[in-house]
């Protein structure tokens, strides 16, 4: 049996409204706010990137899990704005966490679903036939999005992550994936060429045949190979580029919507990219009860998307967080757009 044995996330405090951007830019706040279902988004701070994002919420995992970290065998940090061009940070999060060296890691991208790619890297190796291989992996999306100033994506481009450590032990897992499917196509609606600073993406084709056909897929995918139902599911987690988005496909897939306002957290603290469906999922888990059903369905531009099927254990009642995802959510410090400006360095010097 594989599942996850545990999990952390982190959400910087800072926020700037939709109102203030908008105002910045002589916009209508109300009709954008409106249009996404978005109030507002988390800001990294000065001294925060996608690499201590990612070593927080590992660092939180590693003891949500209690396990030794050197007993990880794997790290893989998902992200599209790592520090480096060239230098990993997944060697820099295992060493922050005490892991390894005796571990493979990499880094990887496939826009905002390169999280999820790492939590089905993991389990292939955590459930390998081959001897001593490892005994728990860790994955991690984390991201600070740029969005080009006055874009439509500043409104929601935003920064946080979620680390989920994969485990084979029954008795330590909190919850187990039982079935995971994934689809994926040439759909250019999202990318950004080397050395281009912003993102550019396709209007609305980054909804349809984008967006909506890559999750509606993988998921319809999944079900038929679990034998699922939509009522099956007590949960439901989907990558979360607006507000608005989740909602129609949960209705896309006859699954009630309802079910999916736990992990909807793109409102309150926008599009975190490769921690979306993540950190959604943190907080589904810090909900969920023993026997529950959970799915959950990433989304990466270019394009693809990863779809999970889990089952809730009793395990998790002894490890449950002491600070909840939706308790970090409400800790925030509201800063101006010269302030955001500045912490994501939009300023350049001659």
């Amino acid at each position: 049996m594989i599942g996850i044995v545990g999990y952390g996330a982190y959400i910087p405090k800072y926020r700037i409204t939709v109102e203030e951007i908008a105002k910045t830019w002589r916009k209508d706040a109300e009709g954008i706010s409106s249009s996404l279902n978005v109030k507002e988004k988390a800001v990294a701070g000065f001294d925060e990137d996608s690499c201590t994002i990612a070593v927080e919420a590992a660092r939180k995992a590693v003891k949500m899990a209690g396990i030794d970290a050197q007993k990880i065998g794997a790290v893989y940090v998902g992200s599209e704005s790592h520090p480096y061009a060239v230098k990993p940070t997944a060697s820099v999060v295992a060493d922050a966490i005490n892991a390894g060296p005796e571990l493979t890691a990499a880094d990887l991208e496939f826009a905002c679903k390169a999280g999820t790619a790492g939590i089905q890297m993991c389990m292939g190796l955590v459930a390998s036939s081959m001897p001593d291989w490892i005994d728990y992996g860790l994955a991690i999306g984390s991201d600070t999005a740029q969005g080009r100033p006055g874009d439509a994506l500043e409104y929601t481009a935003a920064s946080g992550g979620a680390a989920f450590i994969i485990g084979k032990n029954e008795k330590e897992l909190i919850a187990s994936i039982d079935q995971t499917f994934s689809y994926t196509t040439d759909t250019p609606d999202f990318w950004r060429r080397q050395h281009a600073e912003f993102p550019r993406h396709a209007g609305r084709f980054t909804g349809e045949p984008a967006y909506f056909r890559h999750v509606v897929s993988a998921a319809e995918g999944l079900m038929a190979k679990a034998k699922m139902k939509p009522v099956d599911f007590d949960f439901a987690v989907f990558h979360q580029p607006n507000g608005k988005f989740p909602l129609r496909v949960s209705k896309m897939l006859g699954i009630d919507p309802k079910r999916a306002k736990q992990g909807l957290l793109t409102p309150e603290i926008g599009n975190t990219y490769s921690g979306a469906t993540m950190i959604g999922l943190a907080s589904v888990l810090d909900a969920a009860k023993p026997g529950q059903k959970i799915l959950a369905v990433s989304y990466g531009s270019g394009a693809g998307s990863d779809a999970f099927a889990l089952t809730v254990k009793k395990g998790i009642e002894k490890k449950r967080p002491c600070k909840k995802v939706l308790e970090m959510v409400k800790e925030k410090e509201y800063i101006s757009y010269a302030e955001y400006a500045k912490f994501r360095r939009k300023l350049k010097t001659l």
